[in-house]
């Protein structure tokens, strides 16, 4: 009877133990994220893939910017040329036949050699052989609507491109958030499921000693070493959820997956922060935020700009100054070649087959779609906000509950370990009451880590 009591204190202890550490742990943390936390979502921000491609696309868009800025500065070209010719079309005029019997007569009546009389007739290729023109060009658009809504439309996809970075910082540091309460959830179901094998183990050797004292038969010890392998497999599940957590943490961080991850002790003693604002309040915060709204509000601009661009093109004409100067002649002498044009010039398409009016209606056809999907992701977030903040309320009594149940099945549990250590309560009434504690727990510490979850979301929606 002795050894009954001491080993069924030791029951009892470990009992204990694990509703004291169950509690610990029961203290949902608040909505700003804790210290370790934000150290790491800073990380994630600084090296995470996914973020370094939308930091690239913003290089390349704003070198889109630059090069339409570039159109408004003038042209210089350097423009050389050399022909060499053989054979072709030839300019043939008898100008010679022609020309040389008259001023020879003009010469006789005359009485003097005033008039040459050996003039060739032409006979020159069409093509010029041994021919340069070495120029420099000149060109500048002294006012052209292309250019200057171009201009426009590359700063506003700028912008959308920004926004959109935003928006995927945003959903990283969700995304950091949640994986590091899940890691904490693996941990925590590893913790409980250790301590159940702990309880378990201890009773097997409790339920050997009252066989070898022939209190008990066999079928108790047996009985308590299948729990104990059950145990084991549910714990051997959970380390492999802890690794699976942890390797997707590291990878949003984009460190090595098996990378150690810090446990901040602190982030389950803070109280929860109660949401205190109204669901209109929120809604409008959210919208005021989110940089989706901003995203597609850029890309509105840009394409209102494009329907500007369009009615311009098709109403106003485009006016450009140019011209060139250089060296032009047969034979790379450059004396007596010199030469210089300099051009004003007005290019306006009158008519196209009506491209232009479709090219109109298209881009307006663009805006119309841009404000309707803004209007639909407006009712999207107000809608997320509703849902959100149903699901913290949910998550909290779904908390509530749970402890209350962590609380119920740990006192049952205790009667029947005092009952049957008295000889008063069957093997299979203390095992169910220890399962249905182990079952308490785990539904107790998933809906803390549900309700963290939560919290996070919101704060993911209003973009915080």
């Amino acid at each position: 009877m002795n050894l009954l009591i001491r080993h069924s204190r030791k029951l009892v202890y470990l009992v204990s133990i694990c509703s004291g550490l169950t509690t610990a742990v029961a203290q949902p943390a608040p909505g700003k994220s804790s210290a370790v936390l934000e150290a790491y979502i800073q990380e994630g921000l600084q090296n995470n893939l996914a973020l370094r491609q939308e930091h690239l696309e913003i290089k390349r868009v704003t070198e889109s910017l630059n090069q339409a800025k570039a159109l408004f500065y003038p042209r210089f070209t350097f423009n050389p040329t050399y022909s060499l010719a053989a054979g072709g079309r030839r300019l043939e005029f008898p100008v010679g036949d022609m020309l040389n019997p008259v001023y020879k007569t003009l010469n006789q009546l005359t009485g003097a050699e005033r008039f040459p009389t050996n003039l060739e007739n032409v006979n020159q290729l069409l093509a010029p052989t041994n021919f340069h023109d070495t120029r420099i060009n000149v060109q500048y658009a002294i006012y052209n609507t292309d250019i200057q809504y171009n201009y426009l439309i590359q700063k506003d996809l700028l912008s959308a491109q920004e926004s959109r970075k935003r928006v995927v910082a945003n959903e990283l540091r969700y995304n950091i958030t949640t994986a590091y309460y899940q890691y904490l959830q693996t941990l925590d179901a590893i913790r409980i499921f250790t301590n159940s094998r702990n309880l378990l183990r201890e009773l097997t050797r409790l339920n050997q000693k009252l066989v070898s004292n022939n209190v008990a038969t066999k079928d108790v010890v047996t009985s308590a070493e299948y729990e104990v392998s059950k145990i084991g497999q549910q714990l051997a599940n959970a380390e492999k959820n802890r690794t699976t957590a942890q390797a997707y943490f590291n990878f949003l961080l984009n460190k090595e997956l098996q990378s150690a991850i810090t446990i901040d002790s602190t982030l389950l003693e803070q109280q929860p922060a109660q949401v205190t604002e109204t669901i209109t309040g929120l809604q409008e915060t959210a919208i005021t935020r989110r940089q989706e709204l901003t995203q597609l509000q850029s890309s509105i601009r840009a394409a209102q700009n494009a329907v500007k661009l369009n009615e311009a093109n098709a109403k106003i004409p485009s006016v450009y100054l140019g011209g060139y100067t250089g060296f032009q002649g047969y034979g790379y002498t450059f004396r007596n070649q010199a030469y210089g044009i300099a051009q004003l010039g007005l290019s306006w398409d009158l008519f196209k087959g009506y491209e232009k009016r479709s090219k109109i209606q298209q881009a307006r056809i663009q805006v119309d779609a841009l404000q309707t999907k803004l209007s639909e992701v407006q009712q999207q977030i107000r809608l997320q906000v509703v849902q959100a903040d149903a699901g913290i309320d949910a998550a909290q009594e779904s908390l509530q509950a749970t402890r209350q149940g962590v609380t119920a099945t740990n006192q049952t549990l205790k009667v029947i370990d005092s009952r049957y250590r008295n000889g008063q309560a069957l093997l299979i009434e203390l095992l169910k009451a220890q399962n249905d504690y182990l079952t308490a727990q785990i539904q107790q510490s998933l809906a803390m880590y549900d309700l963290l979850v939560k919290r996070a979301d919101l704060s993911r929606i209003l973009a915080e």
